[in-house]
């Protein structure tokens, strides 16, 4: 897919030099590690100031320290995306699991069921709290807190699974909005068995 087709608004993304020097060299980064620039980040790409806020905040909850793992992080994308039917987080996402997790699988399940896959009840109980503040915000109670908290996640862990539980319901919506698809390379990512 081409760059200018990857949503389906009529918003054109700037040209790297354009980005200025910080954001062309990140899009340099990306062709070199991943072969391509997310779609995502094209869709950010008509305003350099939108694009880094995005890129500084996904960085920090999806790259920074954390009590969670990045695979934990990328888990509970999928699983929101799931919820919210977002393709591109349950394509791009999906992969990321894949390749962290070494399971061809794991991806799939947890888009599919995560109650299906071969998860800890720690996992299933962090997949859980995302699940219902994605589809139900209104419910959440000390109850829920507390199962995390009984599943052996620490405060910093808590506040963690809710923010990123929290990007994805919105990074799902504006994908949803504007009919952003995933990059083709994702589908064939991490596939084969370890």
């Amino acid at each position: 897919m081409s760059d200018a087709s990857c949503h389906a608004l009529d918003l054109p993304a700037l040209p790297d030099e354009a980005l200025g020097k910080d954001l062309a060299k990140y899009f340099g980064k990306c062709r070199e590690k991943l072969g391509f620039v997310p779609n995502v980040l094209q869709a950010y790409a008509f305003n350099a100031e939108k694009l880094s806020a995005f890129i500084t905040f996904y960085n920090d909850l999806m790259l920074a320290d954390s009590p969670l793992s990045k695979l934990e992080r990328e888990m509970i994308a999928v699983v929101v995306s799931s919820k919210n039917h977002c393709y591109y987080c349950l394509v791009s996402h999906g992969a990321a699991v894949r390749e962290l997790s070494g399971d061809p699988m794991l991806g799939e399940q947890l888009a599919m069921n995560y109650r299906a896959a071969k998860l800890s009840a720690k996992h299933k109980a962090m997949l859980a709290f995302a699940e219902q503040l994605t589809l139900a915000p209104d419910s959440m109670d000390d109850e829920d807190r507390d199962n995390l908290r009984e599943a052996g996640f620490s405060e910093r862990a808590i506040w963690d699974i809710a923010a990123v539980a929290a990007f994805f319901n919105m990074t799902n919506r504006l994908a949803a909005a504007i009919e952003l698809a995933p990059n083709d390379e994702y589908h064939s990512q991490a596939r084969s068995a370890p």
